[in-house]
């Protein structure tokens, strides 16, 4: 019986053909695939031929004058092009380690990351040049495990099995509007927020409930109302006079600061989450997550 390493070799296709035969699927065309990959259109068959051989079955048909994909082509179609996208990320990381920092791939909550995180960036490159940081969004808790992810930025409790969290900070969360929207809408009490479209964050739905709760409203209402994905969009529909949104304030400070926004009645409730650093426990000791917790909470702390 051959070692497991050596059947696995003798299974796997070589890249040429994986490449040749992804091209061919998103094109549905050997033609295209063959001038973006810059080959012959007869290479192009050539090596998907050889695939079907080696894989015992077609993965495309003939259906006047053009190809089609079967099923198990496009079902193998979408795993080929996963995989060849994470041999390229791979590869890019791999390169990326000429420099003495390494890379550190990075899960950011989309709002928090552009109006917060990303400004105060260039501190963290200036003390740390040799260091690339790769960004992804995130707003859900993830497995580090399947996603190919060194550290995120999470809110939410303290909880994240098999990790380290490092508490960055907490928040205060407000009712705004446009100011067009509080004289129209007579927003003087708590209570005339009642009257008039809540907007909603999908990721955080208890925060109008939280907020009315502590004002002594009945929290009816408080899931009635267009819904969005992230705080950006809450606060773009809420500078566009659509209704009252609830944000942490530090989110919408360009907006306040430039009356786009306003606070009708000043009243913070502060979230009994916050948000943390968080990153597998294997990859405490890698440099690059190291030098980013360490400036990230020293950051933190002096805000």
């Amino acid at each position: 019986m051959l070692p497991r390493d050596t059947a696995q070799r003798l299974t796997l296709p070589s890249l040429a053909a994986l490449a040749a035969f992804e091209a061919a699927a998103r094109h549905l065309s050997f033609t295209k695939a063959a001038e973006e990959l810059n080959l012959t259109q007869g290479a192009v068959s050539r090596q998907v031929a050889g695939l079907e051989d080696q894989l015992g079955l077609k993965l495309f048909e003939r259906v006047r004058q053009r190809v089609v994909l079967t099923a198990a082509g496009a079902a193998y179609a979408a795993e080929v092009r996963d995989g060849l996208a994470r041999l390229s990320a791979a590869t890019v990381n791999a390169m990326a380690f000429r420099g003495a920092g390494g890379v550190l791939n990075l899960a950011i909550l989309p709002t928090f990351g552009t109006r917060w995180l990303i400004p105060r960036l260039p501190g963290f490159f200036q003390r740390n040049p040799s260091v690339t940081i790769n960004f992804a969004t995130r707003v859900l808790p993830f497995d580090f495990a399947h996603e190919g992810l060194d550290a995120a930025i999470h809110f939410g409790d303290a909880v994240w099995p098999g990790a380290r969290l490092h508490r960055l900070m907490g928040e205060e969360i407000v009712p705004v509007a446009s100011p067009a929207l509080i004289a129209r809408a007579g927003l003087k009490q708590p209570a005339d927020v009642l009257s008039v479209p809540l907007l909603q964050q999908a990721t955080r739905p208890r925060a109008w409930a939280q907020w009315l709760v502590a004002q002594g409203l009945a929290p009816d209402r408080a899931v009635m109302g267009p819904r969005f994905e992230q705080f950006a969009m809450v606060a773009q529909a809420a500078v566009a006079g659509l209704g009252l949104a609830i944000v942490p304030r530090f989110l919408v400070e360009e907006e306040l600061k430039s009356g786009a926004l306003a606070v009708p009645f000043d009243r913070p409730v502060t979230s009994a989450e916050a948000y943390y650093l968080v990153y597998p426990e294997e990859k405490a000791n890698r440099p690059a997550v190291a030098a980013f917790r360490d400036w990230l909470v020293g950051e933190c702390a002096a805000a």
